[in-house]
């Protein structure tokens, strides 16, 4: 999975500024990442979200018991990696159908922070029970929320690109190219909200 985000929807994040310089190492452009994750992932699916915001994922070499997936519903875009323990009582909590699936239960819980301010984005993350790393992006509002488990099993990247995008992704060989030295592991256990 694949997700590149421009300055106009999140600052550069502190922890990815390479050696206090406000100037990124890589040399290649946000464009030109997603363009070689298609080529690379056979059936890859690449979405542009206004003129800030590239998502792409493929089923191409996923982990059957962490699998990739892809949603949207009201302008709200999910990328979800993993599998959630409590998936059933999450769905009963957020009074989701039987057939709802984890994007769309992380879809759900964004909405409830967005729209329960100030419900703190801790408690939503703290209530996934599993292996996972999401990454939502609400068109809306122009607001970027990122998360991992609290163990880390399902890898998730970080770094910035040659024009100033932050890129997200869960192949670390896709990211060395692209963000230098400003490639980091997303910490485990951690949320971004932006």
């Amino acid at each position: 999975m694949l997700g590149i985000f421009s300055g106009a929807i999140v600052s550069l994040p502190e922890e990815l500024v390479a050696a206090g310089s406000r100037t990124p190492s890589p040399k290649t452009t946000g464009a030109t990442l997603v363009n070689k994750f298609v080529q690379k992932n056979p059936s890859a699916v690449s979405v542009q979200v206004g003129d800030y915001v590239q998502l792409a994922y493929t089923h191409h070499k996923e982990s059957p018991l962490r699998p990739r997936s892809f949603g949207a519903k009201d302008e709200i875009f999910c990328l979800f990696q993993g599998s959630l323990d409590n998936l059933g009582s999450l769905k009963q909590q957020y009074g989701l159908a039987k057939n709802a699936n984890e994007v769309l239960l992380v879809i759900e819980a964004y909405k409830t922070l967005r729209d329960r301010a100030p419900y703190p984005a801790n408690h939503v993350v703290s209530h996934l029970s599993g292996d996972f790393a999401f990454v939502v992006f609400d068109k809306s509002t122009s607001t970027l929320f990122v998360a991992s488990d609290q163990v880390g099993k399902v890898p998730l990247y970080w770094g910035i690109t040659a024009d100033g995008y932050v890129a997200f992704a869960d192949d670390l060989d896709l990211l060395k190219g692209a963000c230098g030295k400003s490639l980091a592991s997303f910490p485990q256990g951690w949320f971004f909200f932006f």
